[in-house]
């Protein structure tokens, strides 16, 4: 794979004289297998290197789509909030040493050239399984712990807000205090909600703006109609 890489590389000129983004696509699959085999081998150990190789390589992807679109390019990541906040202000880089996408863009683009904005909720419903490779489930989230940020958001009583936390306001300065903080992904087991989901973290210096709904309902999948004509479907799984 990585002689492979190096061909693509070597025919760059040739690839984009036919199509940008094929070359983009090719390399980025490219890159992608050569780091596949010292990831899978990292994680088979555990620990925070493999959490820090992963998000190493989305960061690194993002600079190679932004280095393909031009000096000018801007782009819009779409990720979970412990991909994007700042993980130095979190129990994830202060006692795991685990990094992520949101700290590397600060740390390569400059904090001025960057938004790193999180979401929370108090309660709703949310689409998760109860274990890796579990079933899609719609659970319902419950209410957030009264020593958390998610309870000072709802105790505001403003049932959505953005909260800009750039500024030195009498608001972010109460915030900046270490609280838990919640995080549900993929996963989600409310039995174990303490201690599967809330870490320790400050929001003002993890994030640069958060956006609150006191009410969240779960995501309604896409279904085939929306697929566009001619895309090919996902190995192996399909659309």
């Amino acid at each position: 794979m990585v002689a492979q890489l190096r061909d693509l590389l070597r025919q760059q000129l040739r690839y984009e004289e036919k199509n940008e983004d094929s070359f983009l696509d090719a390399s980025q699959n490219a890159r992608l297998i050569t780091a596949a085999e010292r990831y899978y081998r990292i994680m088979y150990y555990g620990g925070a290197e493999s959490w820090n190789l992963r998000d190493s390589h989305m960061f690194e992807t993002l600079k190679n789509v932004l280095a393909a679109r031009g000096e000018s390019a801007k782009a819009v990541v779409w990720a979970h909030n412990s991909h994007i906040g700042d993980a130095r202000h979190t129990e994830m880089g202060a006692v795991r040493d685990e990094l992520n996408v949101g700290q590397l863009c600060r740390q390569n683009f400059g904090a001025d050239n960057v938004a790193l904005i999180g979401m929370g909720t108090h309660r709703g419903t949310v689409a998760a399984a109860s274990d890796w490779d579990g079933e899609l489930e719609i659970k319902h989230v419950n209410p957030s712990r009264p020593d958390s940020y998610e309870r000072q958001f709802h105790d505001a009583g403003m049932p959505s807000l953005l909260l800009d936390m750039s500024s030195d306001s009498a608001v972010v300065r109460g915030l900046k205090r270490q609280r838990l903080e919640r995080f549900i992904g993929v996963i989600y087991r409310p039995d174990s909600e303490l201690m599967s989901h809330y870490a320790d973290a400050s929001l003002p210096q993890q994030f640069d703006a958060f956006l609150w709904f006191d009410e969240t309902t779960a995501v309604t999948p896409l279904g085939h109609e929306h697929s566009a004509a001619g895309l090919p479907d996902t190995y192996p799984f399909g659309l």
